[in-house]
């Protein structure tokens, strides 16, 4: 047998265990909303923990980092900031969603900021923020979704056949079982994931150098721009790396697939130690993205699409079993945030617009129905999106880290209690101003003054919303009672 044949028949035996799991959550769910949308609001932490750390690290992380430090060397394990802060973020503001959405129901970012904020003006534009910056998060993983099975089949399956096979795969386990089908396979991807790039990693070090020091001393002998900051193009100048961090901390957990997760905890408890834990995994997932990388640097030092470099080396030098293995690991990492950001889409869509505006007050089963079938129509922007590739995933991620940035100003105000807060009209004028401003420094200047185009936007956005609340009315005094009185009772009383 061929070794494509053999690696692409382990991706799919994969790709059967996902759909498998997906029929028999469908069989558990209820017809209820919040079962499909929030798991019912019960999950526990090893589920939560599995399922949080496989959405964050996705083909951006498993094949996208692999091409950042094969292009731009070590200035990449910047990461280890990021990835703390995202602990850190989920323990002191996560904690504080959950206990928003417990005490008042919300299951979309904008319910909890729309009740807040009085205005269905806010609702809107969270709404519009949160899935016009995902359509980015779906373009990577789509497109990283491509390169595996092209790669991994030696260019039998196309690029567009084997990125709309996996794609409808993801879609066909998320419309059977909800958020619960979409939990028990991120479960089994966080999981395979994790392993596979560390053994991949530790393979093709020994296969290829003599095992990771040798490798290490190979980059400092034949590339040593590589082991140096901001690094051999000069990208990681401390404008870059600031920016990066804040957009893939901040920006990704405001994300509303991140977001929705902190509703479905089953207790306080459960998210503290997710906070205190998913460090762990984030942080450690880079080293063997590294060693793969700055390896690959010098095995294959002119690789048309740094992206590939991880696939490419495994279908050259492992064995086909070994690189099957391992490849269905990078489509987990993949599948597992695609189906999140797919997911977190209907929810907002069929929550924040359907239910909200089109047809109210009918049955949860009909909302259901909907929520499948918004998730059909995400299907066909996805593949259409996947068609039109970046060379760098990280650079998608990043772009779309920078546009959820922007609800930091309206979220902090919600989650903080304090003398003064932002008004509605401050929020959509925050929001409005860093729109323009993303555009005018991701787009036509990009890194102006040497700042990330995301802090830009985070500036104006501030700025703009704290000097047009001083001007406009804040939400009620009831309202503010009523949802920071929740918050103080649940940070400083007792909390079951």
């Amino acid at each position: 047998m061929q070794p494509w044949v053999i690696a692409t028949s382990v991706i799919f035996v994969y790709l059967v265990l996902s759909l498998w799991l997906g029929l028999v959550a469908n069989r558990r769910m209820t017809i209820n909303l919040e079962d499909f949308l929030l798991y019912g609001r019960k999950a526990g932490f090893i589920l939560l923990y599995l399922t949080v750390v496989a959405t964050y690290h996705s083909a951006f992380a498993f094949l996208g980092s692999g091409g950042f430090f094969y292009a731009n060397g070590i200035g990449f394990w910047a990461a280890g900031t990021w990835t703390v802060l995202v602990g850190a973020i989920t323990y002191v503001i996560g904690t504080r969603v959950w206990a928003l959405g417990k005490a008042f129901g919300y299951i979309t970012p904008a319910d909890m900021l729309a009740d807040f904020y009085e205005s269905e003006a806010v609702r809107v534009s969270v709404a519009v923020v949160s899935v016009l910056f995902t359509i980015l998060y779906i373009q990577a993983q789509a497109q990283g979704l491509g390169y595996i099975i092209t790669v991994a089949s030696g260019g039998h399956i196309s690029y567009p056949v084997g990125t709309l096979i996996l794609l409808v795969v993801a879609v066909s386990y998320l419309m059977a079982g909800g958020l619960r089908a979409v939990y028990w396979t991120d479960a089994l991807q966080g999981v395979w994931m994790y392993l596979a790039v560390w053994i991949g990693a530790l393979f093709l070090a020994y296969k290829l150098f003599g095992g990771p020091l040798a490798l290490w001393h190979a980059v400092e002998t034949k590339a040593p721009a590589l082991l140096s900051v901001p690094g051999p193009k000069g990208l990681f100048t401390p404008g870059m790396w600031i920016g990066m961090t804040v957009t893939l901390s901040f920006g990704v957990v405001f994300q509303p697939q991140m977001m929705i997760r902190w509703y479905t905890a089953v207790d306080a408890k459960t998210m503290k130690l997710l906070g205190a834990t998913t460090p762990i995994y984030l942080m450690t997932l880079y080293i063997p993205t590294a060693l793969i990388g700055l390896g690959g640097a010098i095995v294959l030092p002119h690789l048309a699409v740094p992206d590939q470099i991880f696939p490419d080396l495994l279908t050259r030098y492992a064995p086909a079993w070994l690189a099957g293995i391992i490849l269905a690991g990078a489509t987990a990492a993949a599948m597992s945030t695609l189906d999140s950001i797919l997911h977190a889409n209907m929810t907002v869509l069929t929550r924040d617009v359907y239910q909200r505006y089109i047809r109210p007050g009918r049955s949860d089963a009909h909302y259901v129905w909907v929520g499948r079938a918004i998730v059909f129509v995400l299907l066909g922007a996805a593949y259409g999106l996947s068609m039109y590739s970046n060379p760098f995933l990280v650079t998608l991620v990043t772009l779309s880290g920078s546009g959820a940035l922007q609800l930091m100003p309206a979220i902090l105000g919600v989650c903080f209690p304090g003398k003064r807060v932002l008004s509605r009209a401050g929020v959509v004028a925050g929001l409005a101003a860093s729109m323009v401003t993303l555009y005018e420094t991701l787009v036509v200047h990009p890194m102006l003054l040497g700042i990330h185009g995301g802090i830009w936007g985070l500036f104006v956005n501030f700025a703009v919303a704290v000097v047009v609340s001083k001007f406009t009315e804040q939400p009620s005094a009831d309202t503010v009672r009523r949802v920071h009185g929740e918050l103080e009772r649940f940070v400083y009383g007792t909390e079951e």
